[in-house]
């Protein structure tokens, strides 16, 4: 099982849905940087369960504690090594889903890879893996920032057929994404959401929906050709996640219904260098990023487990009725925010350890 991203920041996540912890092993990080817990929660705090009624009601205050890899608050350039204790375990809400696999989930497919699977709440296809993923994210993010100034911003634009208008991607900001429940920086936007959100809960559904990114002062030159791509790497590492089932960037599949003349992006004279006057491109040419911000979307399907009995077969073909036990939530993109931006982060420090290796020694 692949549970590692990363070259030089390298990333490995370990931890099921109900087992003792979750967490992550972050390899690469350079030294001398302050870090210590309080830099890490604040994403960790935006992902966990529980936090509104739009969100499944698991209780978990997601502390993370540091347990290598830092001494007097301060990376030694060793392993990292971060741990989430889960608290609000029930496995045995999940009983019936060990002879049964639920309909779009990973039960059937990790049971016919491996022969065995954790049954309770979906094991390492759980969200709950998810926690490693931002707890190194808020690492890695920490060192762009400092290095670079580089901000990176989630916001929930869709959820179901509710499309948000697009927002400003030169400013937009967490603190106007986290002023709604849903994360849509739009207040009418944000109010259809939310009251779509409820109404599906109350029918024991799910609905889906598309996050945006935005990336603000990443540098020129960042991406790998021809395999490696900083495009191609944002989409591995967003289509890593569970419940994805899309990825674009910049015009996305809009580019494809517009002429050439209309879609180049021109270079102008900026502060600093070039820049472009469009960004149709979305901050990435040639799969290296040119310095305008990098914007991708990233859609998320609905959530497969629901509360609705289902016409479905067990693992021996027999039909069944399931009712799927649990808690889950009816949309999951609100809590997805905080783990997009840590995944665009990941890739982002990667590729600029990456670049940062190449370039003669005092260059930047």
């Amino acid at each position: 099982m692949s549970s590692t991203l990363g070259t030089l920041f390298k990333v490995t996540t370990f931890g099921e849905s109900h087992c003792k912890g979750v967490g992550a092993i972050v390899d690469g990080c350079p030294p001398g940087m302050a870090l210590t817990e309080a830099d890490i929660q604040p994403q960790l705090s935006r992902r966990r369960p529980g936090q509104s009624d739009l969100a499944t009601p698991r209780q978990e205050a997601d502390q993370v504690v540091i347990y290598s890899g830092t001494e007097f608050g301060r990376t030694l350039g060793t392993p990292i090594m971060l741990l989430v204790h889960n608290k609000d375990q029930r496995p045995q809400d999940y009983g019936e889903m060990s002879r049964i696999p639920r309909p779009s989930h990973a039960d059937y497919t990790y049971q016919m890879k491996y022969g065995i699977r954790a049954s309770s709440g979906g094991g390492r296809s759980s969200a709950r893996e998810t926690i490693g993923r931002v707890a190194a994210g808020a690492i890695a993010e920490k060192w762009l920032r400092e290095t670079y100034g580089t901000e990176i911003v989630a916001w929930v634009s869709a959820v179901g057929d509710i499309e948000a208008p697009p927002a400003d991607v030169e400013r937009i900001g967490r603190a106007e994404v986290d002023r709604h429940l849903v994360r849509c920086p739009d207040p009418a936007a944000a109010a259809r959401m939310e009251a779509l959100v409820k109404e599906v809960l109350a029918a024991k559904d799910s609905v889906g929906g598309i996050l945006t990114c935005v990336c603000r002062q990443v540098p020129v030159g960042l991406g790998e050709p021809v395999f490696d791509k900083l495009e191609a790497r944002l989409a591995q590492a967003m289509l890593s996640l569970p419940a994805t089932k899309g990825f674009e960037i910049g015009s996305g599949f809009a580019g494809t219904r517009m002429r050439g003349s209309r879609h180049n992006d021109p270079f102008v004279r900026k502060e600093g260098g070039l820049g472009t006057s469009t960004n149709f491109s979305g901050g990435v040419q040639g799969g290296i990023s040119n310095g305008e911000p990098i914007v991708f979307r990233v859609a998320f399907k609905p959530v497969a487990t629901i509360g609705q009995d289902q016409e479905t077969v067990d693992f021996n073909g027999e039909p069944v009725t399931l009712a799927a036990k649990g808690r889950h939530d009816p949309c999951v993109v609100p809590r997805a925010v905080p783990i997009v931006e840590a995944m665009a982060a990941l890739v982002l420090v990667d590729m600029a350890l990456r670049q940062r290796g190449r370039q003669p020694a005092g260059s930047s």
